[in-house]
């Protein structure tokens, strides 16, 4: 799709699951389960969204997937599906690692970093050599000393071996011309999402403030949010902002709509897909 003078593409790297209850926080089962049916183990599936944004001089690559690095445990506890992955999007576009120029990650959750490094001879490296990787300091900082609730949510041979590629960002800034960052605490405290902006037309990565359409409701947060109280204030304030600007909105975590427009009706926040699809 082109975006102004930019090209997007959503790429997927496979589909994982989580628990419906985490995934839904204080939303009683009885409601979600009609928009997102469990399996037998209570797990709701889940895409594992990526996008790529051609902006006319390099690729840009916003998350990174789950990748490979785990073992046949993980794989069962999160119902890991490699029904495509990132590596091979890329290479039906014709692209290599090489061909990256920035990853940007909007946090360092396990199912947002994957491939931000790969095994190769036996030793962990930066998969994107080219590239520079984009992370908030503050979530860097705490990827590497997570607190008892949440240190299951990160894995650091997933972002560490990256670190000579990293740069570390202090808040809300443009990456480089037509793409920035603004933090959104909630999910954790320096989550990030990515605004795309060309010639008049805007799209947002909006990351974990809302994993999939489901969650557009206010009060629809996830159990896994670090600060509850602030992932609905940050939807109050955004979710209608991106309806006046006629925004596409990429969810992270939506199977089925990756992709969509929203506006208000009747004093709430819906979504009409466009068709792109991971």
């Amino acid at each position: 799709m082109k975006l102004g003078k930019f090209g997007i593409e959503i790429l997927s790297d496979g589909t994982f699951a989580l628990d419906g209850g985490q995934m839904f926080g204080v939303v009683p089962k009885a409601l979600w389960e009609r928009k997102l049916p469990a399996d037998g183990r209570n797990r709701v599936r889940l895409g594992l969204n990526c996008l790529l944004v051609h902006t006319g001089t390099q690729n840009v690559l916003i998350e990174t997937g789950i990748g490979d690095k785990f073992e046949p445990k993980f794989t069962d506890i999160y119902g890991v599906a490699k029904t495509t992955t990132l590596f091979v999007e890329l290479e039906k576009r014709g692209l290599k690692p090489d061909d990256i120029g920035a990853v940007i990650n909007t946090h360092l959750h396990f199912d947002h970093c994957g491939w931000n490094t790969r095994v190769e001879n036996g030793r962990l490296i930066a998969t994107f050599p080219r590239a520079r990787y984009y992370i908030q300091e503050g979530e860097w900082e705490h990827a590497l000393h997570p607190t008892e609730r949440d240190a299951a949510s990160y894995r650091i041979d997933f972002f560490r071996p990256a670190e000579n590629r990293t740069e570390f960002i202090r808040g809300s800034q443009e990456i480089m011309p037509g793409i920035r960052v603004e933090v959104l605490a909630g999910h954790t405290r320096d989550m990030q999402c990515v605004w795309i902006e060309s010639e008049g037309e805007s799209a947002c990565f909006i990351g974990d403030l809302v994993p999939t359409r489901m969650h557009l409701p206010y009060p629809w947060i996830m159990a896994f949010d670090l600060y509850p109280l602030e992932t609905l204030a940050n939807k109050r304030r955004l979710l209608p902002q991106l309806a006046e600007r006629n925004a596409l909105v990429i969810f992270p975590h939506d199977v089925d709509e990756p992709c969509v427009r929203l506006r208000e009706e009747d004093g709430k926040i819906v979504a009409d897909p466009v068709g792109l699809t991971a």
